[in-house]
C-alpha cells in the first residue's frame, strides 16, 4: 500500500504512557476508545455492503473477513491511546456473538431486527419457570456453543494463513470465557420485571434459578477455558453484571453477593486483583465489590459522578469513565470537549488511576470528528499539574 502512515512515534508515546500508567509516573490520563463490533457492522461507511447482523453471525467465513476489515479499520482511524498501524506481532480477530450468546445458549430466541444488535427473547414465562431445571445443567459445548465452537475453530483454521497488510493473523480472541452474570442472565431469561417478582413473592425459586445459573456458568468458563489451552483458574476474577443497577445495596449483598463469591472463588485464586465492567448507575454496589472481591478496576457507563466515585474508592482503585455516549454521538465536537473537561478536572486532584473513556460504547453512525474530539480533549485536559 502507497502512502503508508507512519503510526512509530504515536505508538513508542502509547507504549511509555501506559508503562507510566502502571508506575504510577504518568503526567496524562490515558484514555482508551470504545468501539465495538457493532460500530463496524451497522455503520454504512464501514459496512457499505449492508451485511446484516444475521448475515454476518450466519457464516463463520464472512464474520472472520469481516472481523479482519474491522481491525483494519480501527488501527487505522479509530483515535485514542492504542496502538495504530500494522501491529508487529500480527493480527487479532475476535468472534463476535455480541451480548445474546449465554441466553442463547439456554435456549432462548435470538432476533434480529433490522438495523439493530440483535437481542434475546425471555425463554422462562411463567408456564415455563422450571423449563432449565428440567433439562439439567446444559453442556458446556452443546445448544447455541456448538455453532461457537465451530465458528472458533473455523476461525483457528482460517489464521493458518490469513494476511491484513502483508501482516499474519496470529490469534483468535478468547471468547466464551468470560460472563454477563448470572443475575443479568436470570432478567434475560425470567424478564427483568418478573425476576424482581419472584425476588419478592418466590425467593425459593429466585435462589434455585441464580444457583442454576451461577454453577452453568462457572463449569461453561472452566471447559472454555481449558479448550483453549488457559488456565481453568485465573489469578483474579473479571465479570460483568449490568442488572444489578437494580438492586439496592442490601438486596445485592443479600441476593447476588453470595454467587457472585461463588464464581469469583470457583474461577480465580483472588491473589491479584481483579475488574468487572458495569453499565448504567450501579456505582453504589462498588465499595462493596472491593471489599468482597478484590475489584479494583471498574469499567463504568452512565450516570457516574466520577470525583466522588474516586474519592469513595482510594487511589489504588481505577475508574474507566467519561461522556456518556449518546453526547458523543450526538453532540458538537465543542460540547464533548466541555463535558470532557469538566470530568477530567474533577478527577485529576483526586486520583491518579483514572482512565478516560466514553460512558459506554460508542454507538454506529458516530462521527469521526466527535470521537477525535474526545481523544483532543483528553490530550489537551488530561495532563496533571504536578
Amino acid at each position: 500500500m502507497k502512502n503508508m502512515p507512519d503510526f512509530r512515534e504515536h505508538n513508542r508515546e502509547v507504549r511509555e504512557l501506559w508503562d507510566a500508567y502502571r508506575k504510577g509516573t504518568h503526567t496524562r490520563v490515558p484514555m482508551i476508545t470504545g468501539v465495538s463490533d457493532r460500530f463496524y457492522v451497522l455503520n454504512p461507511v464501514t459496512n457499505p455492503g449492508n451485511v446484516s447482523f444475521y448475515e454476518y453471525t450466519s457464516d463463520p467465513d464472512l464474520m472472520f473477513d469481516m472481523q479482519c476489515a474491522f481491525s483494519e479499520y480501527a488501527r487505522f482511524h479509530i483515535p485514542g491511546d492504542h496502538e495504530l498501524g500494522i501491529p508487529e506481532e500480527g493480527w487479532n480477530v475476535n468472534i463476535d456473538f455480541q451480548n445474546y450468546y449465554e441466553a442463547a445458549w439456554y435456549g432462548c430466541e435470538v432476533r434480529f431486527p433490522d438495523g439493530e444488535v440483535p437481542y434475546a427473547v425471555p425463554l422462562l414465562k411463567d408456564d415455563k419457570k422450571n423449563l432449565l431445571f428440567e433439562k439439567g445443567l446444559p453442556d458446556p459445548f452443546g445448544g447455541f456453543m456448538a455453532k461457537a465452537k465451530e465458528y472458533y475453530d473455523r476461525f483457528q483454521e482460517r489464521i493458518k494463513s490469513a494476511e491484513i497488510l502483508g501482516q499474519r493473523v496470529t490469534s483468535v480472541g478468547a471468547p466464551f470465557t468470560g460472563t454477563d452474570g448470572p443475575f443479568t442472565m436470570a432478567c434475560e431469561l425470567r424478564g427483568a420485571d418478573n425476576l424482581c417478582i419472584d425476588l419478592c413473592e418466590d425467593p425459593d425459586y429466585y435462589h434455585q434459578l441464580m444457583e442454576y445459573l451461577t454453577e452453568s456458568i462457572i463449569q461453561r468458563m472452566k471447559a472454555w477455558r481449558k479448550y483453549m489451552g488457559l488456565p481453568e483458574v485465573a489469578k483474579s476474577f473479571g465479570f460483568a453484571d449490568d442488572s444489578i443497577m437494580l438492586l439496592s445495596v442490601d438486596m445485592y449483598r443479600e441476593y447476588v453477593l453470595p454467587y457472585h463469591k461463588k464464581m469469583a472463588h470457583a474461577l480465580s485464586t483472588m491473589e491479584e486483583r481483579g475488574g468487572v465492567h458495569l453499565c448504567g448507575d450501579a456505582t453504589r454496589h462498588f465499595k462493596t465489590l472491593r471489599d468482597e472481591l478484590n475489584i479494583y478496576n471498574f469499567d463504568t457507563g452512565f450516570p457516574v459522578d466520577h470525583r466522588a466515585l474516586c474519592e469513595e474508592l482510594g487511589e489504588e482503585v481505577a475508574i474507566q469513565g467519561g461522556p456518556r455516549a449518546q453526547l458523543i454521538h450526538q453532540g458538537t465536537p465543542e460540547e464533548i470537549e466541555a463535558e470532557s473537561k469538566r470530568i477530567l478536572e474533577a478527577v485529576k486532584p483526586v486520583s491518579r488511576r483514572f482512565i478516560f473513556r466514553d460512558g459506554n460504547d460508542i454507538p454506529p453512525y458516530t462521527p469521526m470528528e466527535n470521537i477525535q474530539a474526545l481523544y483532543d480533549a483528553c490530550l489537551k485536559h488530561g495532563r496533571y499539574d504536578n
